[in-house]
């Protein structure tokens, strides 16, 4: 049969012609000069206004609901148009804001740096990670400066916190450094109060293991720990870390002692790469 959406339009079709036609017959009949007092009072125009009157204020109320609704539409779609505008605005201005807040907190960093760099009597070259190995058992990062930046094998790398590693291999324009935390890692290094030596070994956990400290000395927790400048590598005074815990057995000459680093190794973005050995100067690879 017919569709509910055609049944609505013939009906508003046959309502305009019915009220059209009524107000033709209505208005002839109502302005008529010859009869005007008359028709006011008992002509037929009486009850067809009385009969097309209420729908010609439903007709009214539709059409100005109509218009108020395609107005309405127009603003929606104005307004929707100016909310995606600003929508894309304001996510230039949060990108450029967390630009600046980027440069301002590597500035920051690299001031931290040059300020430093005057505190170690060597050459340095400040380098950025570009770089890190994911592997627990390999823990290494790749910094952005090589053989043809004065890089050579060898060399020791430190933030300001303290020391990280050192370069194990390098190219013409890049460098790899193993990090202190990897097991393969080892730094001679001395209690600060007491002077008690020892090496650093890396344990690829958050600790460092402080092994051969002979069990005389009185070690205890916070006491700092430094590069002793014996082993080539590091210079003397760097820092290394903090003791955590030192334990004495009296089966062992040696204590069990385990250290914090000074250096979060999951934060490393640049480094400091001191130009300096006391081995024989490696060849360019």
């Amino acid at each position: 049969m017919f569709s509910k959406k055609l049944v609505i339009i013939v009906s508003l079709v046959l309502l305009l012609l019915f009220n059209g036609i009524a107000l033709l017959i209505s208005g002839r009949q109502y302005y008529s000069t010859e009869a005007l007092s008359q028709e006011h009072s008992n002509g037929p125009g009486r009850y067809l206004i009385a009969v097309i009157a209420p729908f010609q204020n439903g007709l009214d109320t539709i059409i100005r609901f109509a218009q108020n609704l395609w107005k309405h539409y127009f603003f929606l779609v104005s307004v929707a148009k100016e909310n995606e505008e600003l929508k894309r605005e304001l996510s230039k201005y949060i990108e450029k804001n967390n630009e600046c807040i980027e440069a301002r907190l590597s500035n920051l960093r690299l001031k931290n740096i040059l300020n430093f760099q005057p505190t170690i009597n060597h050459p340095t070259l400040a380098a950025q990670v570009i770089a890190m190995d994911p592997s627990p058992w390999f823990q290494s990062i790749v910094i952005n400066k090589g053989f043809s930046h004065g890089i050579k094998k060898g060399f020791p790398v430190v933030v300001p916190d303290g020391v990280i590693g050192q370069i194990i291999e390098v190219t013409d324009r890049y460098a790899k450094v193993l990090l202190l935390t990897d097991r393969n890692s080892a730094i001679d290094s001395l209690v600060q109060k007491t002077r008690a030596r020892g090496i650093i070994r890396g344990s690829s956990t958050e600790r460092f293991s402080f092994h051969y400290v002979l069990g005389k000395y009185d070690i205890n927790e916070g006491d700092i720990v430094i590069s002793s400048g014996l082993d080539g590598v590091f210079p003397k005074g760097l820092r290394v870390g903090r003791v955590h815990s030192a334990v004495k057995k009296n089966s062992s000459i040696f204590q069990e002692i385990a250290v914090i680093p000074f250096v979060d190794f999951e934060k490393l973005e640049e480094v400091i790469v001191i130009l300096f050995t006391n081995e024989k100067d490696y060849e360019r690879p």
